[in-house]
């Protein structure tokens, strides 16, 4: 692999930035704020699905075959205890089509849905707190305005449900730029006349906005949910397809030796690649085909005739579906 090659699949900012300070990695609208709110609770109905049944909704693409305005839905997950990231917890979100029906039943006001999936799945956060969604952009049905649902499984005990919205005249502006698509027209409530936001909807109003490059839609939404987090860095690393999770090596900061925790959801190739910050690559490890599971790679920085000095760790992934990529730092302690 080319080290350009590489530098393209961590991010814009490239290997020499994973070095600069946690604070100068968040981008300005993921800046923690001084202080957080709890997000509101809300019903989840009317039509909510327990995604971990099937681990088909373990995706970031949720659309399936839906057609509408390709949105990009970003979460990112805070502890009211101190405001910070909250890693590896899993989000669920789940909305309705461009038509106001949901997938999942059939019901009088609902019908044909029955044993459907789309729109519909979930992601566990990532270092910084966040999860993303490839989707459309949801409609409106009769007495209710546009909005999507979320819950935030913090554990087996506690879960936050909530929902959120969009401000109202970039959505019905988005209506109005796709009414082919869109062929109900404008949304006709109002906050105050919704059942679930007439109460305040501050903490659940989402941003949205036009990404001129693609076309399509981006909405951000920062949660927060009783519990503490831990400082991350930056979304510098790619999608994983959904196949595998790499963890965050531990311990970290070390020494001399570290540990590279890493799961497979389905079987696939492994290489792991380590590389100094210069964009240097030092050692490629081929663990071949690998089944289901959790892993475990011993690192030592003198087996592996590695000098001392940061590093940044690379999971190659490959199956039929193509070839998918995961990068995270460790830190080399004097």
């Amino acid at each position: 692999m080319k080290r350009k090659d590489f530098l393209k699949g961590i991010g814009a900012l490239g290997v020499g930035s994973l070095i600069a300070s946690k604070t100068e990695l968040l981008s300005a609208k993921e800046k923690l704020p001084p202080a957080c709110v709890i997000i509101p609770t809300e019903t989840a109905g009317p039509f909510p699905l327990d995604l971990t049944e099937n681990n088909i909704y373990f995706r970031k693409d949720i659309k399936e075959t839906k057609t509408g305005a390709p949105l990009k839905v970003t979460l990112k997950i805070i502890g009211t205890d101190n405001c910070q990231p909250m890693t590896n917890v899993r989000v669920n979100i789940w909305h309705c089509d461009k038509d106001g029906l949901y997938s999942g039943y059939s019901e009088n006001n609902n019908p044909g849905q029955a044993g459907l999936t789309y729109c519909r799945g979930y992601q566990f956060t990532d270092a910084n707190g966040v999860v993303e969604f490839n989707t459309i952009f949801p409609g409106w049905y009769n007495g209710r305005i546009c909005h999507i649902h979320f819950q935030v499984y913090v554990s087996s005990i506690y879960a936050a449900i909530s929902q959120l919205t969009f401000p109202l005249t970039e959505k019905n502006n988005l209506y109005s730029a796709n009414a082919s698509l869109y062929t109900k027209g404008a949304d006709p409530m109002t906050f105050a006349q919704d059942n679930i936001f007439s109460d305040g909807y501050n903490y659940q109003l989402a941003t949205l906005t036009k990404n001129t490059t693609s076309g399509g839609y981006e909405c951000y939404l920062e949660v927060a949910v009783k519990g503490s987090g831990t400082t991350g860095y930056a979304a510098l690393e790619p999608e994983t397809g959904g196949y595998f999770k790499l963890g965050q090596s531990y311990p970290n900061p070390f020494k001399i030796a570290t540990t590279i925790p890493f799961s497979l959801l389905k079987s696939g190739n492994v290489k792991i690649q380590i590389w100094d910050t210069n964009g240097k690559l030092h050692k490629t490890i081929d663990k071949g085909k690998l089944e289901i599971g959790d892993y475990q790679l011993a690192i030592n920085l003198k087996d592996f005739d590695l000098p001392i000095q940061n590093y940044v760790y690379q999971l190659i992934y490959n199956n039929a579906d193509g070839e998918f990529r995961q990068a995270k730092m460790m830190t080399v302690s004097n």
